[in-house]
């Protein structure tokens, strides 16, 4: 069928009725593959988004008959502005709301408190200070210099002005002591 005699059939009639069904199915069968790799470039490939589009166009066929004027052009260049102002619309709209994120980020936040995070890190500092202050003189100064300053065992011991071996087992005994602590207060290492 000739597609600007069916956008013909449509002008005259002003609105679409049982009988215009066939007319529906004439206009898909003729333009919805060339309309859908139109919109399919407009979308940048996305193929949902494209079938979205084709379908949102022939709806809107559908509901405004008196839209296919032959003097206006051909059905095909009516089809082809909708989706592109369709798509424009889209994008349009993406841009103007706020970007989206992934449902495990939204998720984790809906479990959360607002400020929970921050009180549950304080509570944790306070409870490791506390363990750390627990531990003998020796333990937590050769923890500071290892652990907390960076230094490596040598330089440790160098530091402190004890033997390299002293520092490596007073550090296995502190961690261990420590790791302790913690569990006493209720922390997993």
């Amino acid at each position: 069928m000739d597609p600007d005699r069916s956008a013909h059939r449509v002008s005259v009639r002003g609105t679409l009725s049982a009988v215009d069904e066939e007319l529906l199915r004439t206009l898909y069968a003729e333009h919805a593959g060339a309309l859908f790799h139109y919109v399919l470039r407009l979308t940048s490939g996305d193929w949902q988004w494209a079938e979205d589009v084709v379908q949102e166009t022939l709806l809107r066929a559908w509901q405004h008959p008196a839209a296919f004027d032959p003097a206006r052009g051909p059905a095909r260049a009516w089809l082809c502005t909708v989706a592109r102002r369709l798509v424009i619309d889209a994008h349009r709209a993406r841009q103007s709301r706020p970007a989206e994120i992934g449902g495990d980020v939204l998720e984790r936040a809906a479990e959360q408190e607002p400020g929970k995070d921050e009180i549950e890190q304080a509570l944790q500092s306070w409870a490791v200070a506390d363990a750390i202050r627990s531990l003998s003189p020796d333990h937590r100064v050769v923890l500071l210099e290892t652990y907390y300053r960076g230094r490596t065992m040598v330089e440790a011991a160098q530091v402190l002005g004890i033997p390299l071996g002293t520092v490596k087992s007073r550090t296995y005994y502190a961690l261990h002591a420590l790791r302790l602590a913690l569990q006493e207060r209720g922390l997993e290492p």
